[in-house]
């Protein structure tokens, strides 16, 4: 019987650990959700942090950027890091730095030691997705990654619906520091787990790593540069602002320079290499664009959407948000048993489409909606996110060797990190400049010749005068009526970018040609 991805050594049959892979599983995957959630339980929790350390809203964000900055850094270089120090020390003094950022940060008292405590805990957690989902492929038989995968899936995308909604309890029952403190018993459990059942394998043991300076120091350059464009890029008016076009160029400086060294270097800090193989490269490119910045932009907007447009309270928001988890959670262990049934391309094709669907059904909300509304298409979108992160992972993956694993898995976060800022960012400019558009377009509209708009005026005034008198009522109508103008052209421009999230999802189907055809075999 033929291997499904012929090109994977006779090594890649054998575990990596003598431990049994579902304690293995629960040892790396403990840390890793605890390091997703800090990504997105500080959100709602803003408000509250910006007050205690006297910040404004533009400065408070810092508090997000530098976490991201600091997980984006270290993704790319976590295998030459787990050559250097060897993998179980490395992954247990990630934990440690980790929970020792958590705890400054629960310490802070002001917006310096604030975003400096979450640098230290972005460097410690942003090494934990690649390693487990190295640690994952490697202790599971061939046969059995789509499972190790659905494992993983449900982590990185559960736990950031949860997110908010724990967050938002936390915030409102205690106060944000518990936000930060509540990784302390966690990180000490993993800790403990990961020594116990975390073994490294020997080809790790094997080889040594020489320290990759001048590669560290250019990826810190671009990958920092990158972000801080990108999140700032908006506020400042992009290319109109000397700060961010000195951003762009250190971005292009240093990623033309970083490309250069890695790939002239004997041991890199990133091997660049990996990306000559094509399956892995299309499929990285679907998942920076799919997993990145379509469904992180999704996430990241709608409850701003549910919040600012709907009035709904942090903690309802989160709710509303929750049925999303639950559909990726039941599709996941789903497609992990299927996959060796079905084609993995058309369980991607599947997914694409139901993620179009819900998406686009988003883009039809309007602001007299109810919770069913937006409930559904959320579990749809879960559904289609458990559809497409298992068998793309696993057909990116299926035919690395054991040793380029770890690799290819910083590479394949580290972009979709980046897909999701590029994401943001773009959603970010196209909902500032839409809002204008329709703002423009709608107050053409409220002149004395429009009729509907004469009608409503009056209506709102005849309400207003018994309380304010005519003349504060005229004024109070008009006002009541420009309230709503921003409100219609804030709902447009949300459903402009919902739209074309849809089309972005659609879209991807055609590269699904380029993947391997291969049918996974069951175990």
């Amino acid at each position: 019987m033929s291997r499904p991805y012929p090109s994977a050594q006779q090594t890649a049959d054998q575990p990596a650990s003598t431990a049994h892979p579902w304690l293995i599983a629960v040892a790396v995957m403990s840390p890793t959700v605890m390091v997703v959630l800090a990504s997105t339980v500080v959100n709602v929790a803003l408000p509250y942090i910006a007050g205690t350390v006297s910040a404004g809203t533009e400065e408070v964000t810092w508090v997000i950027t530098s976490y991201l900055a600091a997980n984006a850094v270290i993704m790319p270089a976590t295998a030459w890091l787990s050559r250097l120090f060897r993998r179980k020390r490395f992954v247990m003094g990630c934990i440690l730095t980790f929970s020792a950022g958590s705890l400054a940060c629960g310490m802070a008292h002001s917006l310096g030691f604030l975003v400096a405590a979450r640098i230290i805990q972005g460097l410690g957690g942003g090494a934990m997705q690649p390693v487990s989902q190295a640690v994952l492929l490697e202790s599971f038989p061939p046969a059995k990654r789509a499972v190790a995968m659905a494992i993983y899936g449900v982590s990185v995308i559960v736990a950031p619906i949860v997110g908010p909604i724990l967050g938002g309890w936390i915030t409102d029952n205690y106060s944000w520091r518990w936000v930060f403190y509540l990784n302390l018993p966690i990180g000490l459990i993993s800790l403990l787990m990961v020594y116990l059942f975390v073994e490294d394998p020997p080809y790790i043991r094997q080889g040594t790593a020489r320290v990759d300076y001048i590669g560290l120091i250019l990826l810190v350059i671009w990958v920092a540069s990158l972000l801080i464009m990108l999140d700032k890029g908006q506020q400042e008016d992009w290319l109109d602002s000397r700060f961010i076009r000195t951003l762009l160029v250190m971005f292009i400086l240093g990623l033309t320079a970083f490309i250069f060294w890695e790939l002239q270097v004997r041991e890199p800090v990133v091997n660049l290499q990996l990306l000559c193989n094509p399956t892995f490269t299309i499929g990285t490119t679907i998942n920076t664009v799919a997993s990145g910045a379509v469904l992180f932009s999704y996430t990241a907007y709608l409850p701003l959407f549910l919040q600012t447009l709907l009035g709904y309270p942090a903690l309802r928001s989160g709710l509303t948000m929750a049925p999303r988890g639950l559909g990726a959670l039941i599709t996941m262990f789903l497609v992990g048993q299927l996959i060796s049934v079905v084609s993995p391309r058309l369980m991607l094709a599947a997914g694409f489409l139901t993620l179009g669907y819900s998406l686009y059904a988003v883009g039809n909300l309007n602001l007299e909606i109810s919770p069913r509304n937006v409930v559904i298409p959320n579990f749809l979108s879960g559904t289609a996110s458990g559809l497409i992160f298992v068998p793309l992972t696993t057909i990116t993956m299926g035919n690395l060797r054991r040793e380029e694993v770890a690799n290819a898995t910083g590479i394949y976060n580290l972009l979709r990190n980046i897909g999701s800022a590029i994401g943001i960012a773009v959603m970010a400019t196209l909902m500032a400049r839409g809002a204008q558009v329709h703002q423009t377009n709608l107050v053409a509209h409220m002149t004395p010749y429009d009729t509907v708009y004469q009608q409503k005026l009056e209506s709102i005034q005849s309400a207003l005068t018994p309380q304010s008198g005519a003349c504060t009522a005229a004024e109070q109508a008009v006002a009541v009526l420009g309230k709503e103008l921003l409100r219609q052209s804030t709902l447009l421009s949300y459903v402009d970018n919902f739209r074309y999230l849809a089309l972005a999802s659609v879209a991807c189907i055609p590269a699904l040609l380029f993947l391997s055809r291969r049918r996974l075999k069951s175990g």
